[in-house]
């Protein structure tokens, strides 16, 4: 049959009820689309594709044998059931091969949609940078952001047909994708952290083998504030995290690198500009450099650290670490004193009874975990929600005191009053106590036996 009359028979097949045998050799067919209608022939037992570019394909016996079932020779070749066999485990593969690359492309549509609903979200309840940062996000994150294919991004070599998709996936995709305001999401070593919700994973049960592997914990669309309190949590379930990374986190004064300190350890530290004020300022990362000078970090902002720069960050700060410890109150400055001795002491408690080959390992650790310089620890931060929750206390302890110290005066000043009237009045009384006393024991017989009968009454 030649290509010119292959379209015809397409669409006769179905008038073509005794169609045995089909040579299609040397038409130049190039999908299996073109000739699928012909798996439709129940009395087709013999065709030809050879000499088509279709018979090249590595999928071409597979495909023809798994949707022509009723085949008995391909090519002139009778087919065994040993390839009948491979065919249809071929064919299973491939649709679990499909079928999964469509709910991954399914779930990763719908982290799109869910940082894009978190994204709106931040927008609204940051209103003044909202269009230079949305205008930042499309420039930068265009690629992330964008559709994806819902068709699965594997090649198919014939046609997929969307009723065999999962319809409980897609249904799930458009029922969650416009509710979800936070996302935990660990691929690989990172795990990244999109809106304050997403905080309340830190208090999971984490396996030991995710925690173990997770080396990088990303922050997005999440106050600064807010993640401030839960870095205890992250440094005791993700005790290998060693890069820190924000973006949309509202970071925009030094002060608030301060809180990174009480970490176990940092060696990489990421601040994306959109949403972070405080890259701004030129001197942040000495800054950053001087007051976790403890970490020994090796990157900022994928920048290796050099020694240069960490002598240009003390020259910069030295002096700001020096005022800031002189003018703390004393009994602050035993305070964080005492706690550098903790740190040195439970260090000290936790390699007790260690080999000493694994001590010296972990050398390195502990000068950092506990050679936090004392100037520098003077250098704080304390979140508006924290310095506010305080401020409410010390308000309550204020007015408990106040009415406290009122009380008091109030009750000693009637004590004092009291006491006036007792001395004004106690001269007359005792008077008048010495004059009863006489007339009472003026006839002494009388009264022994008044005392007497009192004494009988009570009995």
């Amino acid at each position: 049959m030649s290509r010119r009359n292959l379209w015809s028979s397409k669409r006769d097949v179905d008038n073509l009820p005794c169609l045995q045998r089909l040579f299609l050799s040397f038409n130049n067919i190039s999908n299996f689309e073109s000739v699928c209608c012909l798996a439709d022939s129940p009395s087709l037992s013999d065709i030809t594709f050879d000499g088509n570019p279709i018979a090249q394909e590595p999928w071409y016996k597979h495909t023809v044998l798994q949707n022509m079932l009723q085949l008995r020779q391909l090519d002139t070749r009778r087919v065994t059931e040993e390839e009948r066999r491979m065919a249809s485990v071929v064919a299973k593969k491939e649709e679990e091969k499909r079928r999964e690359s469509h709910k991954q492309s399914l779930l990763k549509e719908k982290k799109r949609l869910t940082i894009n609903n978190i994204a709106r979200q931040w927008d609204l309840q940051h209103p003044v940078t909202n269009f230079a940062t949305n205008e930042d996000r499309k420039n930068s994150d265009s690629p992330s952001l964008d559709p994806c294919p819902m068709d699965g991004s594997t090649t198919s070599a014939f046609p997929e047909e969307t009723g065999s998709l999962d319809s409980v996936l897609t249904n799930a995709l458009q029922a969650l994708s416009v509710t979800d305001t936070h996302l935990v999401d660990v691929d690989g070593d990172t795990l990244s952290l999109y809106g304050s919700g997403a905080l309340e994973s830190l208090d999971r049960n984490w396996s030991i083998q995710t925690a173990g592997m997770v080396t990088t914990v990303s922050f997005t669309f999440i106050e600064f504030d807010e993640i401030v309190q839960v870095l205890p949590k992250l440094k005791m379930k993700f005790p290998n995290s060693l890069h820190l990374k924000f973006k949309e986190t509202n970071l925009a004064m030094l002060q608030q690198f301060n809180a990174l300190a009480q970490l176990h350890r940092v060696d990489q530290l990421t601040i994306d500009p959109q949403g972070n004020p405080v890259v701004n300022f030129t001197l942040w990362k000495y800054y950053v450099l001087f007051r976790l000078s403890h970490f020994n970090m090796q990157k900022i902002n994928e920048t290796e650290v050099t020694q240069n720069d960490m002598i240009m960050a003390e020259r910069l700060f030295g002096i700001l670490a020096h005022v800031a410890s002189s003018e703390l109150p004393h009994y602050r400055v035993i305070s964080i004193l005492g706690d550098a001795r903790k740190k040195q002491f439970r260090y000290l408690q936790e390699t007790k009874g260690k080999k000493h080959g694994i001590v010296n390992e972990e050398n390195n650790d502990s000068k950092r975990f506990v050679g936090e310089n004392t100037n520098r620890a003077m250098l704080n931060y304390t979140t508006r929600d924290f310095y506010n929750e305080k401020l409410e206390e010390t308000k309550e302890k204020k007015k408990f005191c106040k009415i406290y110290i009122e009380d008091l005066v109030k009750e000693a000043t009637e004590i004092n009053m009291k006491k006036e009237a007792l001395q004004k009045l106690w001269p007359q009384m005792f008077i008048e106590l010495v004059r009863d006393a006489v007339l009472e024991t003026r006839n002494k017989n009388s009264y022994m036996k008044f005392c007497l009968q009192q004494i009988a009454d009570q009995k």
